[in-house]
Order: C-alpha cells, then structure tokens, then sequence
C-alpha cells in the first residue's frame, strides 16, 4: 500500500526522538500563554439594546399590532445595525423591543433609533402618544420569564396570581428587578341613580368633581 504525504509526516514524527521534545516545549507554551490572555469574570460586552412603549387610548390589541406595532418595527429593521426586533401587542398599549448586532456602538446606535422614530411620527395614526424609549444594558436581559394562561380564569384573575407570583420573587435573595405585564389594573365602577340624584339636587359633574377632589394625596406634615 502505498503511503500518502500525510502518512510519510506521521512516519517520520513517531520516528524521531525530537517529537517528545516538541511536545513538552508545546505543553509549557500553552500553559504560559493561559496566565499571559487577559480573562474577567463578567466580561464587558457591548450590545444595544432598547425598549420602545407605545400607547394608543381606545384601541384593542388587534388594531394596535395593525396600525402601530407593525408599522413600528418595519421602520426600525431598516436601521442600519439591528439585528432583531421583537414586539408585543395589548390593549390601548405596545412594545418593541430592538437589539443591535454586538460591537455597534451604544451611543450612536441609540441616536439613530431617536431620530428614525422621531422622524416618522407624522405617520403614525391620531391618538397615538409619543413612544418612550428606555434603553437596556446587556446584564439587564432578564434570567427568567413566566407567562399565566388558563382556560378557567380571567385575565384579572390571572393577574391577581401574577402579583401573588411577583411578591414571593422578590423575597428571593439577589434578585433585583421583577415586572408584570399585562392584564387589567383593579378599578372601582362607580353606578349612579338618576332619581336620587334629583332628590338630592345633584348631576353627574357635581358627582365627579366629589371624588376627584376625595381622591387626592396631601402631605401629612415633615421631619425636622
């Protein structure tokens, strides 16, 4: 049989006495060059990320993904440097959130995002509110996401368990930051009688202004 090139280097390698020698000079390079890379606990990596909330009074979640998010994350694809873009549509409110390819520059990844959004609001439909971004770091990526879903319980329910959920998060040692998302807020339905209110010579303003001006936080006093 007759050997090919890669046979004759190995023949004259397990041959020769100096393929010990390599061996050891090699070992004791590797181990050198192991204390001589730099290395950190956490490294420090650059990768721009944002969240972008959008609020539109009135609208359902469908009509929210239809008319601003989707138009939204268009828009923010053809910027230069973004990677992904991912959304979540709910009601009377949206969010996107766009990450950028690692080793963009932070600051001028953030601006461009600014001035595209900026840029385009005129197209955007009436009502909508002016989109908040808040900027995200690459430690703030959340360690763990939980999503509630039943076939059984509202979604005020479900909310209520979401909370229950939260509290005992936070009890957990290290845990910085915990938020919900989704579901609908407690409020209190307020039903009034039209025949007692003209018993007592009241309308529906007079009534409102009542609570409003019940429902307002004074200071208690201060601390010398």
């Amino acid at each position: 049989m007759k050997e090919g090139l890669a046979g004759k280097v190995a023949k004259v390698f397990m041959n020769s006495k100096l393929t010990v020698l390599l061996m050891i000079v090699f070992m004791v390079v590797g181990v050198y060059s192991s204390f001589l890379i730099p290395r950190e606990e956490e490294p420090q990596i650059d990768v721009p990320m944002a969240d972008i909330f959008v609020g539109y009074p009135g609208a359902s979640p469908t009509e929210v993904e239809s008319r601003v998010i989707k138009p939204l994350e268009q828009l923010i694809s053809n910027i230069k440097g973004v990677e992904y873009v991912y959304s979540t549509s709910m009601k009377e409110q949206g969010m996107v959130i766009v990450q950028f390819y690692v080793g963009e520059d932070i600051e001028r990844s953030f601006v461009k995002l600014y001035n595209e959004i900026n840029k385009h609001m005129d197209q955007m439909p009436e009502g909508v509110t002016m989109p908040l971004v808040k900027t995200r770091a690459i430690d703030d990526v959340p360690m763990l996401g939980l999503t509630l879903w039943s076939e059984n319980y509202s979604d005020y329910q479900l909310g209520q368990m979401a909370h229950e959920l939260e509290a005992e998060i936070k009890k957990i040692n290290d845990v910085a930051i915990t938020h919900k998302i989704g579901g609908r807020e407690r409020q209190l339905r307020i039903v009034l009688d039209k025949d007692k209110l003209a018993s007592s010579g009241l309308d529906f303003m007079q009534v409102s202004q009542m609570i409003k001006a019940n429902n307002a936080q004074l200071n208690a006093g201060k601390f010398e």
